[in-house]
């Protein structure tokens, strides 16, 4: 009798198991990493996770951002139908996993480069293999002079997170901005990572300022973008932390300022919803100490 409850209890734990773990194991099955040029040699790439830019030429196969550790495969798959191998060199826009989990898997063949706070929070990952981690690191800007293209990676101080890298190819007028831009949609702000509005804000304005007004733009989420892009997604966020700063100042709830921010209902997409936008400007206002 003790048997057979032995052996019901580990078909039930069996049953109760496998479900979650076949959820897990599933749940990159339907992606498809798709491609899409931007001329002169550069491409774009969406899967899951954060895009990726990459340059293909004589010099080899360079990415920025790699998304998720089991994509790594179908990354692989599409820079070779571009004519393209494993990649030589792995820019980093920041140390998110949606955007560097594939450096575990390319850093075995090819060279990591990343702002230094990057590296810094990188190491701290626990499990995390030698190979994920940046081998280049720089402070404030750096260029890497690549299939006949000049890339000039800029450090965007306190904005998305404390590391953010936008990555300029000069030559084909590109910019990809990692999360310092998510197109149409609010932000995430990692505050827990050095990340702030104020300079999330900053960051945009020097982009608009500092960039060619006829740019191609790849945000970290999103479709490709331009200017006005990037100018509207500053505008939508200085317009609503003004109006939850009004809010709070009268008193509301998060429902009332919700409310106030009803028009703003299609940036609420994925996970950053309009209550999750307002807790984190409230956030930021309290580390500020403006509460």
């Amino acid at each position: 009798m003790k048997q057979r409850l032995k052996l019901l209890l580990t078909g039930l734990t069996v049953l109760a198991y496998c479900p979650l773990h076949l959820q897990a194991a599933d749940r990159f099955a339907g992606v498809t990493v798709s491609t899409l040029p931007l001329g002169a040699g550069v491409f774009m790439l969406t899967g899951a996770g954060g895009n990726i830019g990459v340059s293909v030429g004589d010099d080899g196969t360079l990415i920025i951002d790699d998304q998720y550790a089991p994509l790594a495969g179908r990354i692989e798959a599409a820079l070779a139908a571009l004519g393209g191998g494993r990649p030589r060199l792995v820019l980093n826009t920041h140390h998110h996993q949606d955007h560097v989990g594939g450096n575990a898997e390319f850093g075995r063949s090819g060279v990591i480069i990343a702002h230094g706070n990057t590296r810094a929070r990188l190491r701290t990952v626990q499990g995390l293999p030698a190979s994920a981690l940046p081998l280049v690191t720089y402070t404030d800007t750096v260029t890497v002079h690549f299939n006949g293209e000049e890339l000039t990676l800029i450090h965007l101080p306190k904005g998305h997170t404390d590391g953010d890298t936008m990555v300029w190819f000069k030559n084909a007028n590109v910019l990809h901005m990692g999360d310092q831009l998510f197109n149409g949609a609010f932000p995430y702000i990692d505050l827990n990572s050095g990340g702030t509005l104020d300079g999330y804000i900053a960051n945009l304005r020097r982009v608009i300022s500092d960039m060619p007004s006829d740019i191609t733009v790849i945000p970290g989420h999103g479709p490709v973008a331009d200017i006005r892009a990037v100018a509207r997604c500053l505008q939508v966020i200085e317009d609503t932390r003004q109006l939850v700063s009004r809010a709070l100042a009268a008193g509301k709830d998060d429902g009332e300022i919700a409310e106030d921010l009803a028009s703003y209902a299609e940036w609420g997409q994925g996970f950053i919803s309009i209550e999750r936008w307002i807790d984190i400007i409230k956030r930021d206002q309290a580390q500020r100490g403006s509460l």
